[in-house]
């Protein structure tokens, strides 16, 4: 996505799924790797997509926390917020 003319570049980290992100003043890099700025979900499926609506920032992702750690994904949508530093705040995974 990009915010205040900067492109950023976010991801599951492989095997560990925290989700990191890299920021750049261009969308083909060189990116500068910011850290991680969620957890692993139930299930270890960030797959995930953040969205500006309204002026808001949302990270929309899916986990296994409603049909108890099965094959089912559920939905999830959290607040994003953007740092002063150009980094994503932490996110604590939703579990409701």
């Amino acid at each position: 996505h990009k915010y205040n003319g900067k492109y950023y570049f976010t991801y599951s980290t492989g095997d560990t799924h925290f989700l990191a992100s890299a920021i750049s003043d261009s969308p083909w890099g060189p990116f500068k790797y910011q850290g991680t700025f969620m957890s692993p979900v139930e299930g270890w499926t960030t797959h995930h997509s953040i969205l500006e609506v309204k002026g808001k920032w949302y990270i929309f992702y899916h986990d296994t926390q409603l049909s108890g750690k099965t094959h089912l994904r559920n939905v999830k949508v959290t607040g994003l917020n953007h740092l002063s530093d150009g980094t994503i705040e932490i996110i604590k995974p939703n579990i409701h």
